[in-house]
């Protein structure tokens, strides 16, 4: 059986935790690792037991601390080549043994995890998505991106779990106060996506057995989690899915979730 927990989720920190049986992985490392630790113990988690970490990409919301973190704890830290290439301070801080190199879009394997990362559109140099198997389960990770490929669409089908990215509502992206730039930044092809375009991917994975989805990586200045659920449920409706039909909730960007078992 899978578990997960959000540790944090939002645009000023993520860091999420993934587990079967004694397989134990961090999917980014993008808050203190004083915050870490302690999300682990509210889930009691000791930190040496955690197996690998997982980079999704460079910027500091989710490497803040994945140095800091794989020195203290002799952790091992997998990212692709480009990746490892854009954090070089985060480099210097990881025993060489520990720095682990996968191929986006091809397998690997953590314990009795198999791990897929699959391309996402984003600004950065090569940001990847997770999907995470231990051969009977399957769950994904997919935030910073743009917009859904059809490519990552069939890397979500078949999950029944979803970590899905829900970042902004237009209107209130429109009218905050981040400067022009940002804001064409954060709507456009590379940029992130926004509840409506969560609900319509949501809605487009139901019939290949999702069951529960957790909406994550919310904009603190253009998103509030009341918005991004109801927006959600009220595209699902337009689709003709009655409300219930998925488990759904929104990750704190505060505070852990609760430990999710999926079946």
């Amino acid at each position: 059986m899978l578990k997960f927990c959000s540790l944090y989720s939002g645009s000023s920190g993520n860091s999420l935790f993934i587990e079967n049986n004694d397989t134990k992985i961090l999917v980014d490392a993008g808050v203190s690792c004083k915050k870490i630790i302690d999300a682990l113990d509210h889930i009691n988690i000791n930190p040496s037991d955690i197996d690998a970490i997982l980079v999704t990409h460079e910027h500091t919301d989710h490497i803040q601390s994945v140095g800091t973190f794989s020195k203290k704890f002799d952790i091992p830290v997998y990212a692709n080549e480009k990746t490892w290439n854009a954090i070089p301070k985060e480099i210097e801080k990881i025993g060489e043994k520990n720095i682990c190199t996968f191929k986006t879009a091809e397998d690997f394997v953590i314990g009795n995890l198999v791990i897929h990362p699959f391309k996402t559109p984003h600004d950065a140099v090569e940001s990847c998505g997770f999907t995470v198997s231990d051969g009977k389960t399957k769950m994904s990770i997919a935030t910073d991106l743009g917009h859904v490929t059809p490519e990552i669409n069939n890397c979500l089908k078949g999950s029944k779990f979803i970590l899905l990215e829900s970042n902004y509502e237009p209107e209130v992206l429109r009218i905050c106060s981040y400067p022009s730039s940002l804001k064409s930044r954060i709507s456009g092809p590379n940029g992130h996506l926004s509840n409506n375009l969560a609900g319509q991917t949501i809605s487009s994975l139901i019939e290949s057995g999702l069951a529960t989805v957790m909406l994550g990586h919310l904009s603190k200045e253009s998103n509030f989690p009341e918005m991004a659920y109801e927006t959600v449920l009220s595209e699902l409706e337009a689709r003709k899915f009655k409300r219930g039909t998925i488990d759904l909730s929104v990750a704190s960007r505060f505070e852990p979730s609760n430990l999710i078992e999926i079946k």
